[in-house]
């Protein structure tokens, strides 16, 4: 298949690549661009394992196209800490015991970042419904809800 130019911004770093425009853009950041926290599971957008931010918002990235995610800015959870600093939701999910097996988190934390930034202090049903699209088997999900709510210091 013939390959494509490709320009994209992941964490605030351009990437020139050349990929096959069938190739998703969670194949693109794990295994070109060795971003491996960004995880790979469903493949069909069920599970949100594989959620970033793009331009803001919470995507599946197992359903965005490489290609379509050109000129868009694309955080994935690497882009969360400063170095060994974590981001205050990184920090919110080690204190509110939000993390069992991991496989879940990095989709669930950004899920909970886009909201926190669109809304400093949301409520406990718009922190259920901003991760209602990732699927967890080892939380119960309030431990996650904690997390979300505590960065704003509600919980």
């Amino acid at each position: 298949m013939k390959e494509a130019d490709v320009e994209l911004n992941v964490n605030g770093v351009k990437y020139r690549l050349r990929v096959e425009p069938r190739r998703t853009l969670v194949e693109v950041l794990r295994e070109t661009l060795g971003l491996t926290g960004t995880k790979k599971s469903c493949n069909e957008g069920e599970c949100g394992a594989c959620t970033v931010l793009m331009d803001g918002l919470p995507v599946a990235s197992c359903l965005v196209l490489a290609v379509d995610a050109q000129g868009r800015e694309v955080v994935t959870i690497e882009g969360l800490s400063k170095g060994e600093e974590l981001h205050p939701i990184q920090e919110s999910f080690l204190k509110h015991g939000a993390i069992q097996c991991g496989f879940c988190t990095p989709g669930m934390v950004m899920a909970g970042k886009a909201l926190l930034d669109r809304n400093p202090r949301p409520t406990l049903i718009e922190a259920r419904k901003a991760v209602s699209g990732n699927l967890c088997r080892c939380t119960g999900y309030q431990h996650i809800i904690n997390a979300i709510l505590g960065v704003s210091g509600q919980f």
